[in-house]
C-alpha cells in the first residue's frame, strides 16, 4: 500500500484511533465482497487506479470481509452481481461498517487502500464493472 498518499488531516468518518462503528448512508456507502472475491476486486481496482482506488476496508474476523466504500447515495444506482451485497441508506434498515483508523493498532480492521484527496471514495461505476468481471467471469459473444 502506498503510505504517501493517505489524507492529512483523515476524513471526520475515520477514527484518530482503533476502530469505529460508522452509520452507512451518512458519509459513504458500501458494497461487501466476502472471501478472495473481495482481494480479487480490491487487486484489480488497485492495478487499474495506480495504487488510488479510494477506500477500501478488510476485516479479518468470520468471513474476511472486504468493504469498498463510495459516495452516498451511490451504489443504489447499480444491480449488483450475485457475491456483492449492496449497504446503503436506502435500505429499510440502518447499517454500519467498521473503519479502522489510518494508523496504529486497528486489528482486526484494516486499509486495503486509503481515503486520499485524488480518491477521497472508490469510484461506483469503476467498482461495479470489475465486481461484475470477477463475480460473473467474462461473458462469451
Amino acid at each position: 500500500m502506498d503510505q504517501r498518499s493517505s489524507l492529512d488531516p483523515a476524513p471526520c468518518w475515520v477514527p484518530a484511533s482503533g476502530h469505529a462503528l460508522r452509520h452507512v448512508g451518512v458519509h459513504f456507502d458500501a458494497v461487501r465482497l466476502i472471501g478472495l472475491a473481495g482481494d480479487q476486486v480490491a487487486y484489480e481496482l488497485m492495478q487499474f487506479t495506480d495504487f488510488r482506488a479510494g477506500p477500501i476496508v478488510r476485516s479479518r474476523v468470520g468471513d474476511l470481509s472486504t468493504y469498498f466504500l463510495l459516495p452516498p447515495q451511490s451504489a443504489a444506482a447499480h444491480r449488483w452481481p450475485a457475491g456483492a451485497r449492496l449497504i446503503g441508506r436506502d435500505l429499510r434498515c440502518d447499517a454500519f461498517v467498521g473503519i479502522p483508523a489510518l494508523e496504529g493498532r486497528t486489528w482486526p480492521l484494516d486499509w486495503r487502500s486509503r481515503p486520499t484527496g485524488e480518491a477521497p471514495f472508490v469510484d461506483a461505476k469503476l467498482l461495479y464493472e470489475v465486481a461484475v468481471e470477477v463475480l460473473a467471469g467474462p461473458v462469451e459473444p
